[in-house]
Formats: C-alpha cells, sequence, structure tokens
C-alpha cells in the first residue's frame, strides 16, 4: 500500500523512521511539510498536523484509512471522512507510553518556571553562583485541566513532589477525585476556582469547539498573579493576544508553551519577550513513545491490509 505521511522526513521524533522499520513492505511518501496538494493514489493517511478538509478528501480515489500517529485529531474534517467511508483512527496516550512522557515534560517545565530558569541564565553568563533563589514545588497547589490520560499520568507523578493537587473533568469530577486521591475536582463550570487556587495551572485536555480559547482574558484574569501556565495540550486552547497582556502587566507570573497557535511558532514572536518556558511540540516525542505509536499505528495499517477490524476509530 502507498501511505503518505504529511510532515517532513524527520518530523516527530523519527517517527517515519520507525514505521518504515515496521511495515517495510509498504510505501511511505513524506509530504515534506504540514500540507499536502493531493490524496490521489494514497490507501492511507498520516496526517500530523495537516489540516484535512473536505475539499482534500473529495480528491482522494482509494484512500481507505486516516491513521493519527497520536491523539490529536481536531485538524482532520472527521464527518467528511464518515460520509466518504474512511475511517478515522488516533493513538490514546495511554496506552503508548504517550501520556507518561508528556507528564514528564510537564514537570520539566514546571521546575523550570519555579526555579526561574531565565534568572539562572543570567546568573550562568554572569559568573554568579547561588542566585536566583527559586520556589520549591512542595506545598503548591497544582490545578489539572483535564483528567484523561495525560492528567492522570501527570498525577500520579507530581504526587512525589508533595504539591496539593486539584482537577477539571467535563464527566465526574467527583468520581475522578475520589479515584485520583484529588484535593477538589470540579466541572467545566469551576473553572475560575480552579485558577484562582492554583499556583501552577495545567492544561491536558483537546481542543473542542467549548474549549477553544478557554483560557482567555477573562479567565486568565482569574489567576493568581504568582501564578503559572502551562499548556502541553494544543495551541488552541489559549488565546494569544490576553496571554501576552498578561504576562506583560504582570497579571501571571509566567507561561510554559510546548504547543503554540501556529505551528511551527515564529521564534520572533513578541511574546516570548516575557517570562516564557518554551519547548518545540516534543512533550509525546521520546524513544517509549514513538514506539508504542509506531506499534498502534502499524497494527491498524495491517488490519486494513488483512481486512480485520479497526483499533480506536472515531
Amino acid at each position: 500500500m502507498k501511505i503518505c505521511f504529511a510532515a517532513p522526513e524527520n518530523a516527530w521524533g523519527g517517527f517515519l523512521q520507525l514505521i518504515r522499520t515496521a511495515l517495510p513492505e509498504h510505501e511511505f511518501v513524506a509530504a515534506g511539510r504540514y500540507e499536502v496538494d493531493s490524496l490521489k493514489g494514497y490507501d492511507v493517511l498520516i496526517p500530523t498536523m495537516t489540516r484535512i478538509t473536505e475539499a482534500l478528501l473529495a480528491g482522494s480515489d482509494r484512500l481507505k484509512l486516516i491513521q493519527q500517529c497520536g491523539s490529536g485529531l481536531e485538524g482532520v474534517d472527521i464527518e467528511a471522512a464518515r460520509r466518504r467511508g474512511i475511517p478515522v483512527a488516533n493513538v490514546p496516550t495511554d496506552i503508548s507510553g504517550n501520556a507518561d512522557s508528556v507528564a514528564e515534560l510537564g514537570i520539566y517545565i514546571m521546575t523550570g518556571l519555579a526555579r526561574n530558569f531565565q534568572g539562572m541564565a543570567r546568573s550562568f553568563a554572569e559568573r554568579r553562583i547561588g542566585e536566583p533563589r527559586g520556589m520549591a514545588l512542595k506545598g503548591r497547589t497544582v490545578g489539572i485541566v483535564g483528567l484523561g490520560g495525560i492528567g492522570r499520568a501527570l498525577v500520579q507523578r507530581l504526587r512525589g513532589f508533595d504539591v496539593r493537587l486539584i482537577g477539571i473533568k467535563r464527566h465526574e469530577p467527583e468520581k475522578a477525585m475520589k479515584e485520583l486521591g484529588l484535593e477538589w475536582a470540579g466541572g467545566p463550570g469551576d473553572l475560575t476556582h480552579l485558577l484562582g487556587r492554583s499556583d501552577f495551572v495545567v492544561l491536558c485536555l483537546p481542543v473542542t469547539a467549548e474549549s477553544s480559547n478557554l483560557l482567555n482574558e477573562k479567565t486568565l484574569a482569574a489567576m493568581k498573579k504568582e501564578g503559572f501556565l502551562i499548556n502541553l495540550s494544543r495551541g488552541g486552547l489559549v488565546d494569544r493576544s490576553a496571554l501576552e497582556m498578561a504576562l506583560a502587566t504582570g497579571q501571571i507570573a509566567g507561561a510554559g508553551l510546548d504547543v503554540y497557535w501556529e505551528e511551527p511558532v515564529d521564534p520572533g514572536d513578541p511574546l516570548f519577550r516575557h517570562n516564557v518556558f518554551t519547548t518545540p511540540h516534543v512533550a509525546g516525542s521520546t524513544d517509549i513513545s514513538m514506539q508504542g505509536i509506531t506499534n498502534v499505528v502499524a497494527e491498524n495499517i495491517r488490519r486494513v491490509e488483512t481486512g480485520l477490524a479497526l483499533l480506536h476509530t472515531k
């Protein structure tokens, strides 16, 4: 089969080479960018960050599967695919090692902000030792918005830091609170309560019509002035202009971003003049995560070929 990888050859931690090794009998073609001009002649599409529209799908002639190499499908017109009988599948974060890897990066960002990563760089450059004085995580409150695979992995790892854990879950927050041993959990309508209590707010939820720009001028104003916002999910959860204003005015202390409103992001964006810890959308890009994702993607491609029921379809 002919498979389109809608990204540059070496994107996403070498995923393309891993999947080629797992399925040497198939032909993989890298688009070279996060765009596809045509789907004609392809049996399987791996969309990555490329927008897959109804018009693009209309030009496909033998597409049998849209298989994401991760969990995010916000760029795929799933309804248009359904109308054409094209199944759409992803890789849930909690079965591949992806959630664990994302949670680890979240703690890395959290620690960098708490210990003043910018101040440490200045002290190092100016040959000063013992400063700046950082902020310990112990005793701080971490508010996790989204208690799915990534949120749960984060809860598990943060316990050793002796922090207070609170969260937001769309469905059955009280059940999640008991299962995860949280100090408090609420529903989407309780977001401002979480924001006002948290020293660190970590976004671990998908972008939907309801969650788009969830952190905006109004909700950012509900955060503590000494609070930090960390986004591990999708850039569309945060209103970029509102975040810049909140940072510029000292409304919040800083932000940690692994995802952005446009990707690849412009490193010269004035937002980054402020206290922003940045990573290039690498939270899920580890050896364990990439191998786990490869295993799931390869299995579904084999199932397309043999006519077996597909896994994790939407």
